[in-house]
């Protein structure tokens, strides 16, 4: 093999082993979706969404089965609405429970849904009106403290 040969299979090599890099960091990073899956869209209102991102999961017992799409604020109600894509092979009752749960102790907060019983499926666009808000870790511990302070306040009896 001459050097001009020799040179036009290392760039080859170095131009799928960056593209592969790429794919990859993409694909942890869930900045790009590769698949041709079709999703339907549905919405939620929360007063408190905590973390909650655009491309954060969407679990339904444990099982990834949509993402976040959209994180609005509702001028007129004060409360945050969060578009969620949801792959159309799963559907929810309309009855359906959506909660902001946490991933861990401080780990990333997502979207959970707790199917209903209702023979009704939800449709691309329907609303979610069943909604639990995120727990705010801060919020918590600020009470705990405050009662803390307040039994110590209270004379013994």
């Amino acid at each position: 093999m001459n050097r001009s040969m020799i040179d036009l299979w290392v760039g080859i090599f170095v131009t799928v082993g960056f593209a592969a890099l790429i794919f990859l960091a993409l694909k942890v990073g869930n900045l790009a979706s590769f698949s041709t899956d079709q999703t339907y869209s549905v919405h939620a209102k929360f007063a408190n969404i905590g973390g909650l991102k655009v491309r954060g999961p969407v679990k339904s017992a444990g099982v990834v089965v949509g993402r976040v799409a959209d994180i609005r604020f509702d001028n007129e109600s004060y409360e945050a609405i969060v578009s969620m894509n949801l792959d159309s092979g799963y559907q929810f009752p309309r009855d359906t429970t959506a909660k902001i749960l946490t991933s861990g102790i401080l780990g990333e907060q997502y979207v959970g849904l707790e199917a209903g019983g209702d023979g009704v499926m939800l449709k691309h666009g329907d609303r979610v009106r069943l909604t639990q808000s995120a727990v705010v870790l801060e919020n918590l511990i600020s009470q705990f403290l405050f009662n803390k302070a307040a039994e110590a306040k209270e004379p013994a009896k």
